[in-house]
Order: structure tokens, then sequence, then C-alpha cells
């Protein structure tokens, strides 16, 4: 027999993530042996996802769709505001309900089949329904569309906690940067080629055949669905009893009060999660008098959008690869927060704005890549086995400062966008001010782990 002891010697109080060792090989040998291949299957289910999703995206195209459905006014700048709080809530309370269950399953990839099926079956059903009501929608329509979209939107924040989870096991820390220029340059080529093509014949000033667009959509997610199965993933053997919901939420806390390091991007993340209380008024502002574009613009802007997010990660991941992922997060942070400023000085340049505005869509494509930045960042300040618990206690801070998000869309269409624009750009500096007090994990230093093994007489 024999006892183990292991002294670790820091220098004053150390968290987690100060700790955490960062080793490119930390995946196992197993998963060393086929990340080639698990490289390209994650990366092409990447490709496939943002495909789907440029038709439906959340600064865009859906808030289009709301308005279409409740004619806009006091009562759909409401609804509208209710988009990005489901949005997070789907992200952040199910990934935190689901972590410890995923964190014991064998094979995760089950559970982003699972999610990516359900992602699909939503928006088949949607199709389905436009196709069967026809416009005008009527009242019961908004009920059912915000249900759907809350639905869409728990399968999303789970699919997203098990592929974030995936990658941290299966891709080691040096490709994922990699990883995300891949998917995010190539998925932004195949997405602009597919809007190109497609969405001007489905586009009326009016409105849209969104039954057309909703069904495209579904298809894309069901043939990533397919890919899922291509995976290589070795089994886990994490045993963890099971424990009540408010042992989750306390477990959760515990992350944010122990670890300073994250704690500290908690906040940079609600800064972060504050401007997507805007994304369904930008397309609003677009189409409001003062601009006077209406939703045949909607496919220019959706190219645009994804020709900043293949733009930004073509520099993005070489970035985080070589200097790591704070220094991505500092510049994310710092173009997104001049982006309501911009947006609203454009509106007041009756000439040149409507020509100009488009350009505010092309920061937005800087949003899925600070969501990666965000979530590889926290795979690299903590161990593998409680990146389910850190990646879903993330999702709760981006979400909420979402609870205002309602209010936000009635104060909008009651007095107008300049004093939420300004706000929330206000706190998106204080943010970005936050992310140079955050650790650099390739860069910390720690005095090296002394193990010492003590045999013992039987």
């Amino acid at each position: 027999m024999s006892s183990i002891t292991e002294e670790v010697s820091v220098k004053g109080r150390v968290s987690p993530s100060d700790r955490i060792v960062n080793d490119p090989a930390r995946i196992s040998r197993t998963s060393a042996d086929h990340e080639g291949r698990n490289f390209l299957v994650l990366a092409l289910y990447q490709i496939t996802m943002r495909t789907g999703w440029i038709f439906k995206t959340e600064s865009i195209v859906m808030p289009a769709v709301l308005d279409t459905i409740t004619g806009g006014g006091p009562f759909g700048g409401l609804l509208r505001g209710c988009l990005p709080i489901l949005n997070r809530l789907g992200h952040s309370i199910p990934p935190i309900l689901f972590s410890r269950r995923l964190k014991v399953r064998t094979y995760k990839k089950m559970v982003m089949l699972t999610t990516t099926l359900v992602m699909a079956a939503v928006y088949m059903l949607l199709s389905l329904l436009w196709w069967q009501v026809g416009t005008p929608m009527p009242g019961w329509m908004a009920g059912v569309f915000l249900l759907l979209y809350f639905l869409f939107f728990v399968a999303t924040g789970i699919n997203n906690l098990a592929f974030d989870t995936l990658q941290g096991k299966l891709i080691s820390v040096n490709n994922r940067g990699r990883q995300l220029l891949i998917a995010n340059v190539i998925g932004a080529a195949t997405a602009i080629a597919a809007v190109a093509v497609y969405m001007p014949a489905w586009l009326t000033p009016a409105g849209g055949r969104f039954e057309v667009i909703f069904g495209f959509t579904a298809l894309c997610f069901f043939v990533s669905a397919a890919l899922v199965i291509l995976l290589g993933e070795p089994g886990d053997t994490y045993r963890e009893a099971g424990q009540g919901v408010r042992h989750l939420f306390a477990s959760a806390w515990e992350v944010v009060r122990t670890d300073h390091n994250f704690r500290r991007l908690g906040w940079v993340a609600m800064a972060f999660g504050a401007s997507l209380m805007l994304f369904p008024h930008y397309q609003a502002l677009g189409r409001s008098d003062r601009l006077g574009l209406s939703f045949v613009d909607i496919a220019t802007w959706l190219i645009i959008q994804n020709i900043g997010t293949m733009l930004f990660s073509l520099v993005a991941g070489p970035v985080a690869d070589r200097h790591g992922n704070r220094l991505v997060m500092q510049g994310v942070m710092l173009g997104i927060s001049t982006m309501p400023i911009m947006a609203l000085g454009i509106s007041h340049l009756p000439m040149w704005g409507p020509t100009l505005y488009p350009g505010v869509f092309l920061l937005i494509g800087l949003t899925p890549v600070g969501f990666k930045t965000f979530n590889n960042y926290t795979l690299e300040i903590s161990s593998h086995e409680d990146h389910p618990k850190y990646l879903s206690t993330l999702g709760l801070c981006f979400a909420l400062p979402l609870l205002l998000s309602p209010l936000i869309g009635l104060v909008v269409e009651m007095i107008g966008f300049e004093a939420v624009f300004i706000g929330v750009s206000a706190l998106l500096v204080i943010g970005w001010l936050m992310t140079f007090r955050l650790l650099e994990p390739r860069h910390v230093d720690f005095d090296e782990a002394l193990v010492t093994v003590v045999p013992e007489d039987d």
C-alpha cells in the first residue's frame, strides 16, 4: 500500500484557474490519436450549422420575423425585447441544470446529437406552421413563436455546453484557435454564398417566405446532426452523486466565490451580455423612418455580418493560438463597444446613412468570435472534469443583464434609441477595461508541484 502526499507551493492565495497547467497535451492519449479526424468533424459540424444559422440570425432575421407577426409598436417592442432574454436563459439555466449529467455521461457526443436534432425539429415545425397559417398572422402566433424560440435555445444551450466540453476533451489547446479560424471562415463563406443565392428570392419589401427560410435552416441542422455520429470519442468514467437544483446553483456560486480570476471574467461576460440586449433593435433602427430601409436589405446585412465574422476570425484564431485568448477578448470588447455609437451616428446622416448603415453589421460579426473566445478562455482556466461546471456558470453570467431586455425594448419604442444605446456602450467600455485584470493562463508563473510518494509497510 502507499499514500501520496501532494504539496503545491504558490505565492499567496491561488484559485483553481491560477493553478491550471497550460499543457497542450492535456487531452488523453486516445483523444490525441483521433484528433485529426475529430478536428475535421467538429469543423464541418460548425460550418454546416453556421450555414443554416445565418437564415435565422438573432440580430436580424428573428426580430424581423416577430415584427411581422406583431406589426411593431410598443407591444411589438416589448416582445422584441423578450428575444434576447429567452435566448440567454436557454443558454444559461438548462446548462447549469444539465452540467452534472453531462459530466458523468460516458459519451458526450450523444447529448450533442440529441440536442442538434431537437434544434432541427423546432425549425421544421416553425416552417410547417408558417406554411399552414399564412399572413396576416393570428394573435396566438406570437405566443407560439416565443415558446418555440425558447425551446430552441434550451436545446442550443445544452448543445453548446456539450460541444465545448467535447472540444476540451478531443482538441488540444493550441489547435482550438485554428479550429475557430477554419470553422468561422469557411462557415461564413458558405453562409454568405447561400444567402446571396437564395435570400433575394425569399424576401420581399413587406416580408418574406419564412416557411422556406425556416425549412432550409432545419435541413442544415439535420445534416449537422448526422456529422456528430462520425466523432471518435473515448468513454469517460466520471462519477458524481446526483444533487438538487439548489446545490447546482450553489456550485455555480462557489466557482464565482472561490475563483477570483473567473469572478473577473464573469463581470466581463456580463458586460458582453449587455450588448446582446441591443441586437433586436439594430434591424429596427435600420427599418425605422430615419433610414427607411426594408426587409429586402436584410440579405445584405446578413452577408456583411458574416463577412465580419470571417475577417475577424482570420485574425482571432492565430492570435489566440500564439498569444492567448485574453488578447482576443480585449479586441472583441473594444470593437463591440463602438457598435451602438456607430449605429446612432450613422442614423443621423440623412444623405449617407442608408448607405453606411450596413457597416454596423460588420461589427456584429465579432459576436460569435467573442462567445467562442470566452469559452476557450474558460476551458484553459479550469480542469477537464470541471469544464461543464465552469462553462455553464459562464453562460449564467452572460444571461444576467438580459433580464432587463424586455424593459429595454419597451423604452426603445417609447423614447427612442439614444439613451439605451449610449448606456450599453458605456458598460462595454468598462468591461473592456476589466479584461486587463484577467490572467493569461499561458503566462502564469507558479512553482512546480512537488509530489512525494511515501511507501507504507503492510
